[in-house]
């Protein structure tokens, strides 16, 4: 079943995420350093979003900076902190005119001050947006994301009136609503480009039933037919969420 640019499939996801691996490596090919390799990816980003919208995904969310990707070169790091700020206004009119809402999922306090009030902007500047919400993971970590939970979690407990009680009655839905991720849809699809097959602290939470797909092409080099391709292999599988398919049959 291929989705449509027409309309959304029942198989179509909600929500895709993204681990846009390869650009240093699609840069070092080319004989180029790896920022050249950030900013072509950062083009692909921009067509990827516009893909989505057309096949009628509703989130997508790019996994844009780790809390790890701080231990990068130092230069290497301030080069993306100032694409990040010289390319978020640069994109605001074309979010405006696509009906991109443009979201942040991480802790920006750390970023320097250029990149997020870039982000700040672009956040406010689309927030009636309805077409599609780009969901950009910025100094993100699902390990990291966790624990915040937990210490929210914590605080949330004390102002109970039996805080015992309340602790032993917690569920996955509950905690999933002291995350971060509170206000974004559950993760669907999780891509990684670049060849590599693991997960790499992104949504670490959600992942433990979503579908995972890995293409081993370079990020910068990712294609709306590849795009096309994930989406066709989710729409072959069968979610289970630990069910038998006879249970679901019926």
């Amino acid at each position: 079943m291929s989705a449509s640019a027409s309309g959304a499939s029942p198989a179509l996801p909600v929500h895709v995420g993204i681990i846009m691996d390869g650009n240093g490596r699609w840069a070092r090919a080319r004989g180029k350093n790896r920022l050249a390799g950030h900013k072509q990816g950062a083009e692909v980003a921009r067509n990827v979003v516009r893909w989505a919208k057309e096949f009628g995904i509703k989130q997508i969310s790019l996994y844009a900076f780790s809390t790890e990707n701080w231990e990068r070169p130092k230069l290497e790091v301030r080069g993306l902190m100032n694409l990040l700020a010289i390319l978020l206004p640069k994109t605001l009119p074309e979010m405006m005119q696509n009906e991109v809402r443009f979201r942040i999922l991480g802790d920006l306090s750390p970023l320097p001050g250029s990149a997020r009030k870039a982000v700040e902007l672009a956040c406010s500047n689309t927030a009636n947006n309805t077409g599609i919400d780009l969901i950009l993971c910025l100094n993100y970590g699902g390990q990291q994301e966790i624990i915040a939970a937990v210490k929210q979690t914590l605080q949330w407990v004390q102002t109970q009136s039996d805080p015992q009680q309340a602790l032993t009655a917690l569920n996955p839905e509950q905690f999933r609503n002291l995350m971060w991720r509170h206000n974004i849809a559950p993760l669907d699809l999780l891509i990684r480009t670049g060849g590599e097959m693991r997960i790499s602290n992104f949504h670490l939470w959600d992942a433990a039933y979503a579908e995972l797909y890995f293409s081993s092409v370079l990020w910068p080099d990712f294609s709306r037919k590849d795009l096309q391709v994930a989406l066709d292999e989710y729409a072959s599988r069968e979610r289970r969420y630990g069910l038998t398919s006879e249970q679901l049959e019926t």
